[in-house]
């Protein structure tokens, strides 16, 4: 089995022109290696602080902060959610936050350029209005499929639930509470100190500037900033009760069913796959993975400035040339590989 330094030198250090990554077994930083560049001009060499886009990694955050309200009484995951947005449209069926958070609702997920090309809003309840009243995809609850309007939606109700902003809940009491002080939301035109350049893979695995891009519509499902060592931190949060109840924690990581009674690979916020816990990141300018195996209480993750949505939808539809497939980023075999060279008995220098 290759170690874990040869799986980041030789199959994530060269595919972007930056990377980070970290291990923590029982809340404790056992592995951390950076590599590469978080600024190709200024040839700024990644540090340890170096924050970079994380994408859909934000949606793990996000439920951490979705199970305190929970915890709390403040929000019920099986009531319609017009009870949190009233005005949201009623299409003759029922959508819950549960819905919502397991990708069971039927609202469609990003089309085209979406991601990238909404246009800024003022709040988040603004942001819903470029899908609300779309016919659903299928009846909720028939069915799994991915859709990050989903979690657009629910920071919205957990705005109405906390009432409060969703950035200040989430401040307050995720990020602060678990000290993820490298972690923050990207807000437009905001200075971060110490944040990555974001680039794009080309297919011939050179990389060009990432497209503008804003968050204020996603903060929820992907716009966050952080680190590899946050990222495991947090992630080492979840591993035993204690920030959350043992019953929250099985609701995270229990998979949902469809109406049928098939279960899905996904739970509230973490796709649940065998002994995995884990989920990733793919946005312009950046990719990420965060991946736990909760029985030994072990924690992997990485970060890199380098999107690679373009690439793989390149590979994918054959319109870049079949070599191109070795500079897309596997995130899911990476991550799993350095979790299981790193598990307790089998630690590597």
């Amino acid at each position: 089995m290759a170690d874990a330094n040869d799986i980041f030198e030789t199959e994530l250090a060269p595919k972007a022109p930056g990377v980070s990554a970290a291990v923590a077994i029982d809340g404790r930083l056992t592995w951390s290696r950076q590599a590469g560049y978080a600024e190709l001009k200024s040839k700024t060499p990644v540090v340890a602080t170096t924050r970079f886009r994380i994408g859909s990694v934000s949606k793990p955050l996000t439920s951490a902060g979705l199970a305190l309200l929970v915890e709390r009484g403040k929000l019920d995951l099986d009531a319609p959610v017009q009870r949190y947005i009233a005005d949201f449209p009623d299409q003759g069926v029922t959508i819950t936050p549960r819905l919502l958070a397991g990708h069971l609702s039927g609202i469609r997920n990003y089309r085209g350029f979406e991601a990238r090309d909404n246009p800024p809003v003022p709040n988040l309840r603004a942001g819903l209005k470029v899908f609300e009243n779309d016919a659903l995809l299928f009846p909720p609850g028939e069915r799994f499929s991915y859709a990050s309007y989903n979690w657009n939606a629910l920071g919205v109700v957990m705005e109405a639930a906390a009432n409060q902003d969703f950035l200040s809940f989430m401040e307050e009491n995720v990020l602060r509470p678990l000290g993820l002080n490298e972690t923050v939301p990207e807000i437009p035109d905001a200075h971060v100190p110490r944040r990555a350049g974001c680039y794009e893979t080309m297919p011939g695995g050179q990389f060009c500037p990432a497209w503008p891009a804003h968050f204020s519509d996603k903060w929820p499902s992907g716009g966050y900033l952080s680190t590899a060592e946050d990222l495991v931190r947090f992630g080492s949060a979840l591993m035993q009760p204690g920030f959350l109840a043992e019953k929250s924690l099985q609701l995270l990581f229990t998979p949902n069913q469809t109406n049928s009674g098939q279960p899905t690979s996904y739970g509230l916020g973490w796709f649940v796959v065998k002994n995995l816990v884990f989920h990733g990141g793919d946005t312009g300018g950046g990719t990420a993975m965060l991946m736990a195996h909760p029985a030994s209480r072990t924690v992997a993750a990485f970060t890199a400035n380098a999107g690679q949505v373009l690439l793989r939808n390149a590979v994918a539809q054959k319109k870049a040339p079949p070599e191109a497939a070795q500079y897309v980023i596997k995130k899911e075999e990476i991550a799993a590989r350095i979790l299981k060279a790193l598990m307790p008995g089998k630690q590597q220098g």
